[in-house]
């Protein structure tokens, strides 16, 4: 038998569209038979046939339907019968994509719009998410994690479907600002991200105010790192050795890498690839969080937890933010040089910064943190599963998973896709937790109902496709935005966190400059970006990563571009795979790894083309020569940092703009293109006295 169609039929229903098959489909040539798990089409009157064929050249011209359910969804694939062509055969299997297409489009269902005044977020949700609601019902604190996963889905859905008509939340007025009563030098809205840079600017002698919309302390998220990504909070000075050591819930000793190749051409197959320093640590979580609050309390800073942002008006001389505390449903106010934006997806200020456009791309991520409930032999804790994928595209979807190993017997998985925003597609969290219960069985052998839930973890992780450094805004006069509410990490790797520890020193170091001399009105802020060529350049392979909205592809088509590339790093050196991951892949690196994939598998430049298209791809050609421009301009000017510090005493006095401008240009040289250089720049070691205790 010789496969020649391979279709995903979006669907759960796999029955439905058996019986679509067996009793509505009518091909051009043939009658149908029904099967177990399709259909046969059988010539009325085959002539030439063996009763006891011997060869492939005697087998019955017939086609054989085979239908199968996984990832929640239906694949189908037509056979052959020996090697004649079956009459008709091209305009049977166009006629039967036709009908399929038509008879099982492509879906994007929303939530139902609910009033959980009068009924439970569970009885509410559980005729459309059956299972999410049954497995959210055994977490603790499940009803509320629940809420937050649909207020989380329905505020980027609002943002998405009304791109030109942000709410604004930061205004302008002229003159100076009016008294207020809590005054400070930076606010930070936001406490995950937020905390972490908020300790730092505490740390320097900043009078710091953070306020957080939840419990402080509490997030819907796990991160991981690396030692030597971490290692940069060490030099800063923010952790001490001993600090560090103990927030590591886990350190694996080996992660992998493999899609899916079972649909693929030889040539998209790919072994797996190890990287054994690539986010093999494991933190604490809420331990990182309590102790950077500890820190910030420690160096004067305050927190004002369930307390949500409303609005900031910028005068003259500070900004004044509006916020309203969630239990007591009073309204605060306070005052500050500088807002900081750390509010992550759900930020209305990054939806206002750029009039609406505020990401490209985005990764709706589930997951949940699991205590228990495997059965021996099912996962090694001493490995991680860096990126994976166990089936072809699923409902316009490339799911892929991710496991870490955590404290004790702890694992923590996520699933996530890549995803074009689109008004009518914007991606969904509650899908993608039904999907996470129902097939978690198939990634990993286990019974669903003996795990034993921890928590929930989720998040929209946002991407933006920037040409330069400067095509997107990150900042007001008074107020900059960090982590993903400026949307610029890594669009491979998905992790503000990971994007903000390693740019952690170039964002403080400016930010501190930019305050001390009063460098506060956008065109300065708007410099203290983490923008980096080396990765914007990357943008056009999480774009071949992405289904678009209302078309269908060949399901295994987005699996064999990851298999070419990531066939391409397994045959590199470790140290290569290790620095592309890590968002320090060098312009040689990215153009020798580009090459050999194109040379491995040719047809991956024709998917690439197909999936972006032509303006796409001429703005990808920008960022490419962007970052071309970037690596020779770092090349030629590699004794930039050694002049930088010698004229910083005469300059910065004297010309403070002047010298703001040339930091930020030695950043954009150096940490901008992969290649942070050594900095002096380091936090001021706090008096014993006040020494933050670990917390427990």
């Amino acid at each position: 038998m010789r496969e020649i169609l391979y279709l995903e039929v979006p669907t759960p229903d796999t029955a439905a569209v058996c019986t679509w098959l067996q009793h509505d489909f009518e091909p051009t040539v043939g009658k149908v038979l029904p099967t177990p798990d399709g259909i046969r089409i059988q010539l009325d009157h085959p002539s030439g046939a063996s009763r006891e064929p011997k060869t492939a050249d005697q087998l019955p011209r017939e086609l054989s339907v085979v239908t199968w359910s996984l990832q929640r969804t239906t694949y189908l694939k037509v056979f052959r019968w020996g090697n004649a062509r079956f009459p008709g055969e091209q305009a049977t299997l166009r006629r039967l994509t036709q009908h399929l297409r038509q008879r099982f489009p492509n879906q994007y269902p929303a939530p139902p719009v609910l009033d959980l005044s009068q009924q439970s977020v569970f009885d509410a949700l559980a005729p459309y998410y059956p299972e999410t609601v049954r497995q959210f019902k055994k977490m603790p604190n499940g009803d509320y994690d629940l809420r937050r996963v649909y207020w989380w889905e329905q505020r980027w859905r609002e943002g998405v479907r009304q791109p030109t008509q942000p709410k604004p939340v930061v205004v302008s007025q002229s003159g100076s600002a009016p008294s207020v009563e809590a005054a400070y030098d930076i606010i930070y809205v936001g406490g995950a991200l937020g905390v972490l840079h908020a300790a730092v600017m505490a740390r320097l002698g900043y009078r710091v105010l953070l306020l957080e919309r939840l419990p402080f302390g509490r997030m819907n998220r796990e991160w991981n790192i690396s030692r030597e990504e971490f290692e940069s909070l060490l030099d800063l000075g923010l952790f001490t050795r001993q600090e560090f050591e103990s927030l590591i819930a886990r350190e694996y000793v080996n992660g992998f890498h493999k899609f899916f190749d079972a649909n693929n051409p030889p040539q998209a197959k790919a072994p797996v690839l190890q990287t054994p320093t690539v986010l093999n640590i494991a933190l604490n979580s809420d331990k990182l969080l309590a102790l950077c609050g500890e820190k910030l309390r420690a160096a004067g800073g305050e927190i004002w937890d369930e307390t949500e942002f409303q609005q900031a008006t910028v005068y003259t001389d500070q900004v004044i933010v509006q916020a309203r505390h969630l239990p007591s449903e009073g309204d605060r106010q306070a005052a500050g040089q500088l807002l900081v934006d750390a509010m992550g997806t759900a930020s209305p200020i990054a939806w206002q910064l750029n009039g609406g456009r505020s990401f490209d791309s985005v990764c709706p991520t589930v997951g949940a943190v699991i205590s228990g409930g495997f059965e021996p032999g099912v996962w090694d804790e001493q490995y991680g599963d860096v990126l994976n994928s166990h089936g072809d595209i699923s409902r316009g979807r490339q799911l892929i998973w991710e496991l870490f190993p955590g404290q004790g017997d702890d694992l923590t998985f996520y699933l996530f896709h890549y995803h074009q925003v689109h008004p009518d597609n914007p991606g969904s969290l509650l899908e993608m937790y039904e999907d996470f219960f129902t097939i978690l069985p198939e990634y990993r052998r286990c019974d669903v109902d003996q795990l034993v839930w921890q928590k929930p973890t989720f998040g929209y992780i946002p991407g933006y496709f920037s040409l330069t450094g400067s095509d997107r805004h990150v900042a007001f006069d008074r107020l900059v935005a960090i982590g993903d509410a400026a949307s610029l990490q890594s669009p491979l790797v998905f992790t503000g966190f990971g994007s903000l520890v390693r740019n952690l020193a170039r964002l403080t170091h400016l930010l501190d400059t930019a305050l001390r001399h009063d460098l506060l009105t956008r065109p300065y802020l708007d410099q203290i970006r983490a923008y980096q060529s080396n990765v914007a350049v990357t943008w056009i392979f999480s774009k071949g990563m992405m289904v678009p909205t209302g078309r269908s592809l060949p399901p295994q088509m987005i699996n064999a571009m990851l298999n070419t590339f990531f066939g391409v790093l397994a045959a590199e050196p470790p140290e290569v795979a290790n620095r592309f991951i890590k968002d320090r892949a060098s312009w040689w690196d990215f153009n020798r790894m580009a090459l050999r994939a194109a040379w491995k598998n040719p047809a991956l430049l024709a998917w690439i083309w197909e999936l972006a298209g032509p303006a796409d791809m001429v703005r990808w050609l920008w960022s490419y020569i962007t970052f071309t421009l970037g690596a020779l301009l770092g090349w030629l000017f590699q004794r930039l940092p050694a002049f930088s510090q010698w004229i910083q005493p005469w300059l910065e006095p004297r010309f403070p703009a002047l010298w703001f401008w040339l930091l930020s240009r030695y950043y954009a040289l150096s940490y901008g293109i992969g290649r942070p250089a050594a900095t002096s720049f380091r936090l001021p070691r706090p008096p014993a006295a006040i020494a933050t205790p670990i917390p427990k």
